[in-house]
């Protein structure tokens, strides 16, 4: 019995101290030297070092002042992170999306884009296309004193062409540079 005892247990111990600390601390030796900033969560300083975010997960913007965000199911909380599981059927996500739009549209600029009443699969999308985008903009600047013109190219700078895909702005890089560009009066 110890014969198939003994070489088990050490198979065991062997095998957990391969895959439940060799390899965990080589691939984060790996991830901090090659993609350093990737590997600590694509976190945006300030000029401070204060932290305001990561680039990769988006972030709740209230009031006029800011670009908004897409919505989320989870209300930006990254545990509860997912879709809203509604069917496109679904005569609740109907009333979410008719009652977003009425709050957001504006009547001279058209219909409001898909992205900024539609939440992403995750949830935390931090992507917003140029389209939804500009179609802030006039709200944004005359909250902020701020020509569209120069709103326009301080999007036109924060848009990002990925290898795959159409262009995407993300919100708090275009918020952060838009708070360099006309803080908001206190």
């Amino acid at each position: 019995m110890t014969s198939y005892v003994r070489p088990a247990v050490s198979l065991i111990l062997l095998m957990t101290l391969i895959t439940g600390a060799v390899y965990p601390l080589v691939v984060t030796g790996v991830a901090q030297v090659a993609f350093p900033e990737q590997a600590n969560g694509s976190l945006l300083h300030d000029e401070q070092g204060q932290v305001h975010g990561s680039l990769l997960i988006a972030q709740d913007f209230k009031g006029d002042a800011w670009f908004h965000s897409r919505p989320s199911a989870a209300d930006y909380a990254t545990v509860a992170s997912g879709a809203s599981n509604l069917a496109p059927s679904n005569p609740a996500l109907a009333q979410r999306i008719n009652d977003s739009a009425a709050q957001q549209y504006i009547e001279a600029q058209g219909a409001v884009p898909l992205d900024l009443l539609t939440t992403s699969g995750s949830g935390l999308d931090p992507h917003l296309s140029p389209a939804a985008v500009a179609y802030q903009l006039a709200r944004v600047a005359a909250v902020r004193h701020v020509s569209t013109e120069a709103l326009q190219a301080l999007v036109e700078q924060s848009t990002l062409q990925p290898l795959i895909g159409p262009p995407v702005v993300n919100v708090l890089t275009l918020n952060a540079a838009l708070e360099r560009l006309a803080p908001v009066s206190k």
